[in-house]
């Protein structure tokens, strides 16, 4: 008679780990899943990546443009309010759409900082610039957005960078605060505070959405940011609303609607889609271009004028950056 314990009492001789709750096992089997559940994730991205990069950047860059119109019939808070809400909306269908595993507890306060940095932040600390400044003389601030982060990067995940990182860093702050300085004839204006402010709570919403993108997944991140935001930003834009909607503009209509729908929500899907598949360091690159994108959209369609000493300092602030990514670790 054999006396070789069968499969099952094998298996039932394992000895047994701390039980788990069923929320616990719940979260950890979705997030097992996670790579099925996300759209168009895939292990190895290549062009692919690039491409879900590009058209992520290529939608930021329309972004101050059609904010800049948008001012001109809504107040920059309705607006954020506004824009916020319309594209929470649009992430609960998503997030119930791909069953997207709810965050924990210990998740909620990085979403706060999400939020406070990239849904209410930076849209309506543009918003305010917007008025008193030119989209095109406010995109020259965007060159310090992937310094901004980095630096948070710093103080929230812990990076180190070498010194000549900080070297690269202070250069290319530098150029854009005598930029602001020349162009207001000694004097920073208020939409140029404005921008810095915007610039440093956006890194603030980026690095922190990186770090927590690891653990919860990229599209993930900004949709429940959208959510934990709704009930505020939806009584903000009831308060705020005005009093009746006669003799807005069809482009400030549609300019609503593309800083709800495509620069609030699907310009992140396609941005940390793209970042999952090629990588952070690597897609991240593609952020130097959004300047000059919008920069060119400020032209083309506002008609708005591009100095040459704009398209200088745009250009020796992106070299700024690239040196300082490249030191970055």
């Amino acid at each position: 008679m054999s006396i070789a314990p069968s499969m099952e009492n094998k298996q039932s001789l394992k000895p047994e780990g701390k039980p788990e709750s069923k929320r616990e096992c719940k979260m950890q089997q979705q997030q097992r899943t996670q790579a099925s559940t996300e759209p168009g994730l895939h292990p190895a991205g290549g062009l692919q990546a690039w491409l879900n990069g590009f058209l992520g950047v290529l939608i930021f860059s329309a972004s101050l443009p059609a904010t800049r119109v948008a001012v001109q019939a809504f107040t920059p808070f309705f607006l954020t309010a506004a824009r916020a809400s319309i594209a929470a909306l649009l992430a609960l269908c998503l997030l119930l759409a791909f069953k997207a595993p709810r965050p924990s507890r210990q998740q909620l306060g990085s979403l706060a900082l999400v939020a406070l940095g990239v849904v209410l932040g930076f849209p309506v600390l543009t918003a305010l610039a917007l008025q008193s400044v030119s989209s095109a003389h406010s995109i020259v601030f965007l060159g310090l957005l992937p310094l901004a982060t980095a630096a948070f990067a710093v103080l929230r995940g812990g990076e180190r960078p070498r010194p000549v990182f900080w070297l690269f860093s202070v250069l290319g702050s530098g150029l854009v605060v005598g930029f602001a300085l020349t162009q207001g004839a000694g004097t920073a204006s208020r939409g140029d505070l404005l921008m810095l402010l915007a610039i440093l709570v956006c890194g603030l919403g980026y690095a922190e959405g990186a770090k927590l993108s690891r653990s919860l997944g990229g599209w993930q991140v900004i949709s429940w940011a959208l959510l934990l935001a709704w009930p505020f930003m939806a009584l903000l834009a009831w308060w705020m609303a005005p009093a009746h909607f006669r003799g807005i503009s069809a482009p400030a209509w549609f300019s609503l609607a593309y800083v709800s729908v495509f620069s609030m929500l699907i310009g992140f899907v396609f941005w940390y889609r793209g970042l999952a598949q090629g990588g952070i360091a690597a897609v991240g690159q593609l952020q130097l271009l959004q300047p000059f994108f919008g920069l060119a959209l400020a032209a083309g369609l506002l008609q708005e004028q591009v100095s040459p000493g704009m398209l200088g300092v745009t250009l020796a602030v992106i070299l700024c950056v690239a040196g300082a990514r490249k030191f970055a670790r």
